[in-house]
């Protein structure tokens, strides 16, 4: 008896998931997405966990750096999200073979931004950018040449639209861990 139940409910699972891989396949053949519409996918995830986690931060700790062991010399939390938007628009402005539209103050951030609401307009603005910035790679334009904001060389849009979530997820991690460190479970934990 038991295990006719539990074939039932395996074909019943089994089912269930055919219809809803058939009806995801449905809708993939209806509408393929651009490649636009994946790096935005892409950069909306990032900016979807990255912002939350820099707004979790306390302002009174927003200048905390760990000191103990190995933290000599890293940056503080309010360090990681100026660098983090710097190179949005560093990237983005690459992207777009411009100029970044505001000061960045190299990879580093401006030293003018010394407030947690600063630090954050400024990191929401360099998302905004780099949407901008994405919304321009189409197929055609995907592998060609850009000149490397990092150095000599040439570098494609496509390498340029990835580094925006790596680079991110990078100092994610680091902002993660300090957010702990002062007892605070970063947004993407509480869910």
């Amino acid at each position: 008896m038991r295990t006719k139940k539990n074939v039932f409910w395996i074909t019943l699972f089994m089912l269930t998931v055919s219809l809803a891989s058939g009806a995801q396949a449905k809708k993939m053949k209806e509408k393929p997405r651009t490649v636009t519409e994946i790096l935005q996918g892409t950069v909306s995830n990032t900016e979807g966990e990255f912002v939350p986690a820099a707004e979790a931060m306390p302002e009174d700790k927003f200048d905390f750096a760990p000191t103990n062991g190995e933290f000599k010399g890293v940056r503080t939390f309010a360090q990681q999200i100026k660098h983090v938007a710097a190179v949005n628009y560093i990237l983005g402005a690459a992207i777009l073979e411009e100029k970044p539209p505001v000061d960045t103050g190299g990879e580093s951030g401006p030293n003018a931004i010394t407030t947690k609401a600063d630090a954050i307009k400024f990191l929401k603005d360099s998302f905004e950018y780099v949407h901008k910035a994405i919304a321009t790679i189409n197929e055609k334009n995907l592998t060609g040449g850009v000149k490397s904001p990092f150095g000599e060389g040439t570098v494609s849009r496509l390498g340029l639209a990835t580094i925006v979530s790596s680079h991110a997820f990078d100092h994610y991690g680091q902002m993660v861990e300090y957010l702990r460190m002062n007892g605070i479970i970063p947004p993407a934990s509480r869910r």
